[in-house]
């Protein structure tokens, strides 16, 4: 990964951070993209001497907040003069419905819409770069994701931490497989994941009892965070597929997506409803 330039969102902890830290030994130029500046700073001092890599930079961005996201776009545009790889990873899950900087229901909002305009606000860099790949972290949450595009934002339906989740993975790989069919004979990639059953911070300390005692019984049955992350590094460093686009993948290999996230008509709905969604052409 000499010479590459990669962007890794959510990077200060969990999955993120050990994807950053496994590019960095590779000899990548890392840009770590985290939300609190403290924890983002000690990140990047943990990598940069596990890795040894003095390439490492740090920008601060709320990804949930679409003017914090256009400040970051701006960032990176001005800074960079490519970008090889784009690892969309942050994501959160919300223990109850409240409203993101926009207005906008947060899971949703930060798992999501924000991870769109990032990736709409850095085609054009990747386009120039490539061939380039983005990444996006999805979940096997999705199969589960009951889907009304009227109320995408839990407006009428009852919200419920697990349903807003699997939804928001549900647009994720939807929206990855219609921006790979955009893509195509661009020299870009785009495929989503999913990074197993991982033992990470996602989940909300404030969240119901169950949830809890459930998180608890099952953890010692988890993949740590450096297993979880092999999947991103896979499709962020594999020379097997770097002209794969459009795939979702388990284990390191292409899997089958629910079928609705296949649907044509899904796909379409959704992008039409992001791009009007974030203000983005």
């Amino acid at each position: 990964m000499t010479g590459t330039t990669c962007l890794v969102t959510g990077a200060n902890s969990g999955i993120g951070k050990e994807t950053a830290l496994e590019l960095a030994r590779r000899g990548a130029r890392v840009v770590l993209v985290c939300r609190n500046q403290q924890k983002g700073e000690q990140a990047m001092a943990d990598i940069r001497r596990e890795a040894g890599s003095p390439q490492l930079d740090l920008l601060i961005a709320d990804l949930s907040s679409f003017g914090s996201i256009r400040a970051l776009a701006a960032q990176v545009q001005q800074r960079y003069q490519r970008l090889d790889v784009l690892i969309n990873n942050a994501g959160a899950a919300v223990p109850s419905r409240r409203l993101s900087a926009d207005g906008i229901e947060m899971t949703v909002a930060g798992n999501y819409l924000g991870t769109a305009l990032l990736t709409f606000l850095l085609l054009d860099l990747l386009k120039s770069s490539a061939p380039s790949r983005i990444v996006n972290v999805s979940s096997e949450a999705h199969r589960s994701a009951r889907f009304d595009l009227n109320d995408l934002q839990y407006q009428t339906r009852k919200y419920s931490v697990l349903g807003a989740y699997g939804q928001s993975k549900l647009l994720m790989n939807a929206f990855t497989f219609e921006l790979a069919r955009r893509l195509e004979g661009s020299g870009v990639t785009a495929n989503c994941l999913h990074p197993g059953v991982v033992a990470t911070n996602i989940w909300p300390a404030d969240g119901a009892l169950i949830m809890k005692i459930l998180i608890v019984l099952a953890r010692p049955f988890m993949l740590n965070a450096k297993r979880g992350a092999e999947v991103s590094l896979y499709l962020a460093t594999a020379p097997d597929v770097a002209m794969v686009s459009g795939q979702y993948f388990v284990k390191s290999k292409p899997a089958s997506s629910s079928p609705l996230s296949r649907d044509p008509k899904v796909q379409s709905d959704v992008w039409q409803w992001t791009v009007k969604t974030i203000g983005a052409a």
